[in-house]
């Protein structure tokens, strides 16, 4: 249990602190609001959201948190009481370009220490895009350079595309964060069929 003071002094002299019981975010249909990355708030975040009667509390830490008027369990997960509409396409970032390529080179397959690589490069007028752009490990990435990709002696794993928002939730649950709180899942895997 967090007193006042211990809550105060804990997150000045421990700011990751600000990090610890986040809560998993579902749509009203229950599921994940996304799965890459997968939606979470900070404790904060929910139980303002709890205040303002935007969500339902679904799952509970043991960690209480106290206004003078009032006493909160921190959520672990919550439901928002209003549906909202999944978007349709996604968004071309770094992470979603590695989720993409689940987290491996495109050219040799390893895993770990990642850039991104343009297929055709940009010097000889490649776009920054989808269908140009792959995940590369550093020594890929040098041996490739500037070079166009059958010069180069390499060959991609497989054609880059623009990933469909179902093929990134399906890729984007098979690489969960590295914390996975035991009360969230129920609600994480729940659309997958059962083991017999």
């Amino acid at each position: 249990m967090l007193d006042q003071g211990d809550f105060r002094t804990q997150f000045t002299r421990e700011p990751a602190a600000l990090k610890r019981y986040p809560a998993l975010v579902l749509n009203a249909d229950f599921r994940p609001l996304s799965y890459y990355p997968l939606s979470l708030w900070p404790w904060q975040e929910a139980i303002k959201a709890v205040c303002l009667d935007r969500v339902q509390i679904l799952a509970e830490y043991d960690e209480v948190v106290r206004s003078p008027s009032r006493e909160i369990r921190i959520p672990s997960v919550v439901v928002l009481k209003e549906f909202v509409r999944p978007q349709k396409r996604v968004a071309f970032t770094r992470f979603n370009l590695f989720l993409r390529d689940e987290f491996r080179c495109q050219y040799c397959g390893c895993e770990g220490e990642l850039t991104f690589d343009h297929v055709i490069p940009r010097s000889r007028g490649g776009v920054t895009s989808w269908e140009n752009v792959v995940a590369a490990c550093a020594p890929c990435n040098l041996k490739k350079a500037n070079k166009p990709l059958d010069r180069s002696g390499l060959r991609l794993m497989k054609p880059a595309r623009e990933p469909s928002a179902s093929q990134m939730h399906a890729t984007g649950r098979r690489f969960p964060p590295g914390h996975l709180h035991e009360s969230w899942m129920d609600f994480l895997y729940w659309d997958t069929e059962l083991e017999a």
